[in-house]
């Protein structure tokens, strides 16, 4: 219980992308095809205003020390994000503080907002850092993408929870929000089954770094370091994933009866994804907070186990949340949904998620 609590603060960070797109109760609420044309439309437009505030706080701030640099994306995002959530709400400022109350937008702009666009920007420098272009050298370049990319990912997110919102308050009841409350509750409930997902992310995670420790310290060693860690962590997500959907049975007999194509799909997503996410966000923590030079196989070791960890309880936290969603009539095939259960379903046939999502909405009305 105090490993898993100690992985899971007031606050799930990058989590609700995943419940966003995982859960059928809630994929299908913020795919449908008129939403994604307004919410591609408050992404650039959002994106381009933090473009401009990029080039104002160019000439204020010295965007050149990282803390400034992550502080200004940050403070970007926590606007973005209440912008974009009041946008999906679809309602006036003055109604949206009225019905919201304070904790429910102090969450979204402390957490979706300031926090995880201080993630993404992490992650952008990362990934620069690791192709070459680094921050602390050439700091132009990547301090605008770390602004604006985030800014984007948050209005999208923000975006979807503030229509997620809107329909909930028009009678629509949704098993899981994704702000987290489900998931605290959850390792209190199931900490015993817990520990051992969390143990093996530990192991496994911290066993990825090692196939790297031979070679110098380099962007070479950095480079197998993130492949091996996402390849063991996204194997142990998707097996902690059937843990939590088969909570009462084996996980292995999930395994066994779901096909070979969508075991890749949910390997590949969110396994795999949002583990090189956050194993990314802990690099640029290292390498622009903390100034190490590289990142050491002592350092990756820890990062892995940490990050390995934390994708075990939250995939487990899916798959339960899914199984509870399947047992109230909420479960819809994998063709129908986005990543990471997509089958091209939505790019070549709009009409048919249309058409399941109503059948949806007339279930749980």
């Amino acid at each position: 219980m105090f490993i898993t609590s100690r992985l899971t603060p007031n606050g799930v960070k990058m989590l609700h992308r995943m419940a966003l797109r995982v859960l059928p109760s809630l994929s299908l609420t913020v795919t449908e095809a008129s939403l994604r044309k307004k919410k591609r439309l408050v992404m650039f437009v959002l994106g381009l205003a933090a473009f401009g505030v990029y080039r104002l706080a160019k000439y204020l701030v010295p965007l050149s020390d990282p803390m400034v640099l992550l502080l200004v994306s940050g403070g970007v995002a926590a606007w973005t994000s209440l912008v974009a959530y009041r946008i999906g709400r679809a309602v006036s400022w003055p109604t949206m503080i009225q019905q919201d109350r304070h904790r429910v937008l102090a969450w979204l702009a402390g957490w979706i907002g300031f926090v995880y666009g201080v993630q993404l920007s992490l992650l952008v420098l990362a990934l620069l850092w690791l192709v070459g272009y680094d921050y602390l050298a050439h700091p132009d370049g990547p301090a605008m993408m770390a602004i604006i990319i985030s800014c984007t990912a948050v209005a999208r997110d923000a975006f979807e929870i503030g229509h997620v919102r809107s329909v909930a308050m028009m009678g629509r009841p949704f098993p899981t929000f994704p702000d987290g409350a489900a998931l605290r509750a959850m390792i209190g409930d199931h900490s015993v089954q817990l520990g051992p997902w969390v143990m093996a992310g530990l192991v496994v995670g911290a066993l990825g770094a090692w196939p790297a420790s031979m070679i110098s310290p380099s962007y070479v060693a950095a480079l197998i370091q993130l492949t091996t860690i996402t390849a063991l962590g996204g194997t142990v997500a998707l097996f902690a994933y059937f843990g939590g959907f088969r909570s009462t049975t084996s996980w292995l007999q999930g395994l066994v009866e779901t096909n070979a194509g969508e075991l890749v799909k949910y390997w590949w997503w969110p396994g795999l994804a949002f583990t090189s996410t956050y194993y990314l966000v802990v690099m640029g923590a290292l390498l622009f907070l903390v100034r190490q030079p590289t990142i050491s196989t002592l350092q990756a070791a820890v990062s892995g186990a940490i990050v390995t960890a934390m994708m075990a309880v939250y995939c487990y936290y899916l798959g339960y949340r899914r199984s509870i969603e399947a047992k109230q009539g909420l479960g819809v095939s994998g063709a129908v949904l986005r990543c990471p259960f997509v089958m091209g379903m939505l790019g070549k046939s709009p009409s048919a998620v249309i058409t399941a999502s109503v059948a949806l909405k007339s279930k749980v009305s």
